[in-house]
């Protein structure tokens, strides 16, 4: 299966607390939360939705996992809208070194050795393989090349603080751009595929 990550981020980089309740995630003091409440058109809207639809499995963190549990997994009109069909009927994996038990119908935790294990399943069948949200696995799995292609919807707000997506010190990477469009609210979505590792001028100097 072909990995892809969906992430929406502001300008400056920042995944935390990006849904629709402000208190969502309040880890380091974050105190600007729900900054992609009403970002994006109903275009935009209908490309997430109709990704969540083509997935074949979806991969998450531990975070994100117990947020999307909590709300499309349990929410009977939530469980009914399109993007909680999807979720709820396709095969969920989540990476954890802290959960011992998962409840949500068709999920299954990955232990051990994590990076041989999402290679197993990169390698079992066609298809996609979809992670949303969780910035941490992100970064983790961009940092050992599992990652086949990246989706950032970038919305239009810089925010000064919380967690972001890229490490200040991380893997330099290089990316083809694969399609790039800017929605009627300014939101931009842009698709890289990661491909190796950059290369730099020669130093004049040197």
């Amino acid at each position: 299966m072909k990995l892809t990550t969906m992430t929406q981020v502001t300008v400056d980089g920042v995944v935390q607390g990006n849904g629709g309740a402000s208190d969502e995630d309040r880890r380091n003091g974050f105190v600007r939360g729900g900054w992609a409440l009403g970002a994006g058109d109903a275009e935009t809207m209908g490309l997430i939705t109709s990704t969540y639809q083509r997935a074949d499995a979806f991969l998450f963190g531990r975070r994100t996992y117990e947020l999307f549990a909590g709300y499309w997994g349990t929410v009977p009109e939530m469980r009914a809208h399109p993007i909680g069909v999807a979720l709820n009927e396709t095969p969920k994996y989540v990476a954890s070194r802290t959960l011992t038990e998962v409840r949500w119908e068709n999920t299954t935790l990955l232990t051990g050795d994590l990076a041989a294990a999402i290679a197993e399943l990169k390698a079992t069948s066609e298809g996609e393989l979809q992670v949303h949200g969780s910035g941490t696995l992100v970064r983790w799995l961009l940092a050992r090349d599992l990652v086949d292609e990246m989706t950032l919807i970038v919305v239009p707000v810089i925010l000064g603080q919380g967690t972001r997506l890229f490490p200040d010190n991380g893997p330099d990477i290089a990316l083809d751009l694969v399609d790039s469009r800017v929605d009627s609210k300014g939101v931009t979505i842009q698709v890289h595929r990661p491909n190796g590792r950059p290369s730099y001028p020669a130093d004049p100097g040197g």
